[in-house]
C-alpha cells in the first residue's frame, strides 16, 4: 500500500512539475496540404502498440504495424489496427488508385504490438514493399513464456515465409553505416543479433532508428530499455536528439535518467495514453530536458514535420481527418 501511494503522489509531483518547466509546441491539426514540406514521421494511433511511418521526398517506409488481431497471447480475437494502418498507407502514401509503394518495413522487434499487422499488410494487392529489413530472431534471447504462450518463434517463422512468397528482398543482415531516404539520413541501432547474457527478452533485441534531416533529428526507440543496460549502451552513439519516441510505451524501466541526460529530446512521443507513462520517466523528461510530452493515443496520430527552414513541426488528428474525408 504504501509503495502504491508513493507511485500516485510521485504521479501527481512530475504532472505538477511537467506544467511549469516543460516546453510546449503550436499543435494543429493535420491537413495533408503539404504545408510544412515532404518531410515527415507518421506516429499512428495504435493505442499502445508501435506504427510509424517514415516519409521524404515521395518516399515511403514503414517501421513496425501495431497490433494485430489474432494475437495468441489471448484467448479471443482482438479489433487490431491492420485495417486502419492499410487504409492509412492508401491514403497517405498511395497513387490515384490506392496503390502504395513502400521502399521498405522493418520489424523492430517480433513481440506481437510490433508485428501483428504485417501479415496483413504485406498480403494486400494494393501494397508493394520493395525490402524486409527483418534481423534474424535471437531464440537465445527468448524467456520462456516468449516462445511459449507469445509463440515469437512460430510468428517470426510465418513472416519470413511471407515475404518470400510476396517476393519481398529480404534482408537480416542489417545495415550499420547511415543511409539516405529521399531528404532524410536514417540510421539503424542495435543491428547484431543480441548474444551477451546479460540481456534477456525480445525487448533487448529491439532497433533503434534516428531519423536525421540538417541539424534536426529524432530517435524512435522501439521497446530499447535500460532494463538491463541497452540505452547505457547505445545513448552516446546516438547523441543528441530534438524527438524521442520513448522506448517500451512509457513503461518503467524504459528512457532512464542517463538515457534522457544524452539524447536531451525537446519533444517526447509516446505510443500509448499518457496516463500510462510512469511517474519516473515523467519525471526524467521533465527535470532532466524539458521534453513536451505528447501522445499518439490522445492526439489521434502526430505527424512531426521536418521544414526545409530547419524547423519541427507537429499536426494531430490523423486519423480523423482521413475519417472525415
Amino acid at each position: 500500500m504504501f509503495i502504491m501511494i508513493s507511485v500516485f503522489i510521485l504521479d501527481i509531483v512530475t504532472v505538477l512539475l511537467c506544467n511549469k518547466y516543460e516546453k510546449t509546441y503550436q499543435l494543429t491539426a493535420e491537413t495533408f496540404d503539404g504545408g510544412f514540406g515532404a518531410d515527415k514521421i507518421h506516429f499512428l494511433n495504435t493505442n499502445n502498440s508501435d506504427a510509424i511511418l517514415l516519409e521524404s521526398d515521395g518516399h515511403f517506409g514503414l517501421i513496425d504495424s501495431g497490433e494485430g488481431s489474432n494475437n495468441p497471447n489471448l484467448k479471443a480475437r482482438t479489433d487490431g489496427f491492420e485495417d486502419k494502418i492499410i487504409s492509412y498507407l492508401k491514403k497517405t502514401a498511395g497513387d490515384s488508385e490506392g496503390r502504395v509503394h513502400l521502399d521498405f518495413v522493418l520489424a523492430t522487434h517480433y513481440h506481437y504490438d510490433h508485428i501483428g499487422g504485417f501479415q496483413s499488410i504485406l498480403r494486400d494487392e494494393y501494397v508493394y514493399v520493395e525490402r524486409a529489413y527483418f534481423r534474424r530472431l535471437s531464440e537465445g534471447l527468448l524467456r520462456d513464456y516468449e516462445k511459449g504462450s507469445w509463440q515469437i518463434p512460430q510468428l517470426y517463422a510465418e513472416l519470413i515465409d511471407t515475404v518470400k512468397e510476396r517476393g519481398i528482398e529480404l534482408v537480416q543482415d542489417l545495415p550499420k553505416e547511415p543511409f539516405k531516404f529521399g531528404s532524410f539520413t536514417l540510421q539503424f541501432f542495435n543491428t547484431d543479433v543480441v548474444t551477451d547474457p546479460q540481456f534477456k527478452g525480445d525487448n533487448d533485441d529491439s532497433v533503434g532508428v534516428k531519423v536525421t534531416k540538417g541539424d534536426r533529428s529524432a530517435f524512435l526507440s522501439a521497446d530499447i530499455s535500460n532494463a538491463h543496460g541497452l540505452e547505457k549502451k547505445l545513448a552516446d552513439s546516438i547523441g543528441e536528439v530534438d524527438i524521442l519516441k520513448l522506448g517500451h510505451h512509457g513503461y518503467a524501466g524504459a528512457s532512464s535518467a542517463g538515457f534522457v541526460r544524452t539524447l536531451r529530446p525537446k519533444i517526447a512521443i509516446v505510443t500509448n495514453w499518457l496516463g500510462k507513462i510512469y511517474p519516473n520517466v515523467k519525471w526524467n523528461l521533465t527535470m532532466y530536458s524539458h521534453s513536451a510530452i505528447y501522445s499518439t493515443v490522445k492526439c489521434d496520430g502526430i505527424a512531426a514535420c521536418f521544414t526545409d527552414e530547419g524547423e519541427i513541426r507537429l499536426t494531430t488528428h490523423l486519423h480523423t481527418y482521413y475519417n472525415n474525408n
